[in-house]
């Protein structure tokens, strides 16, 4: 009776021995462990993608709203169809979120009047055009740069 239970002890330890040897699911344990690592950066980069865009966007908008404004001497709404252009180039960006202001050599313009006084004696001058838009860097509810503004600035010669 001795020699069975030895026996079976020592093939428990056998099987126990075997069983720590045996490293079929560690792959599955390691990926498992890494995967939300993996998932957090790629999500970070999309997230910093859509980010770069918006800004490329923005620059452009603003690159439109600077060259409608450079050549709107002879226009009677100067202002709105800078601010008409800047918002049709950005049609990706929420129209309401983008903030802009236009200055004619130095001068700021809120209105049509105000920049067709300022445009009519200013050839040669620069017409500036800033827009503002906010961004959000949030990955998987994390908020890397809270208050996040993409600025954009273009100047071009008044015609």
């Amino acid at each position: 009776m001795r020699r069975a239970s030895t026996a079976l002890l020592r093939a428990a330890l056998l099987r126990g021995r075997e069983a720590a040897r045996d490293r079929s699911g560690a792959a599955a344990v390691e990926f498992a462990l890494v995967l939300p690592f993996l998932l957090t950066m790629l999500l970070g980069i999309i997230q910093f993608g859509i980010t770069l865009n918006n800004y490329l966007e923005l620059t452009n908008a603003v690159r439109t709203g600077a060259r409608e404004l450079a050549v709107g001497r002879t226009s009677t709404t100067p202002y709105t169809t800078a601010t008409a252009a800047i918002t049709s180039s950005a049609a990706n960006l929420t129209a309401g979120s983008i903030s802009y202001t236009l200055s004619v050599n130095g001068t700021a313009c809120n209105s049509d009047s105000s920049c067709k006084t300022a445009l009519s004696t200013a050839s040669l001058q620069p017409a500036t055009v800033t827009a503002t838009y906010p961004c959000s860097l949030t990955v998987m509810g994390v908020n890397f740069l809270p208050g996040c503004t993409l600025t954009s600035t273009t100047t071009d010669m008044i015609e």
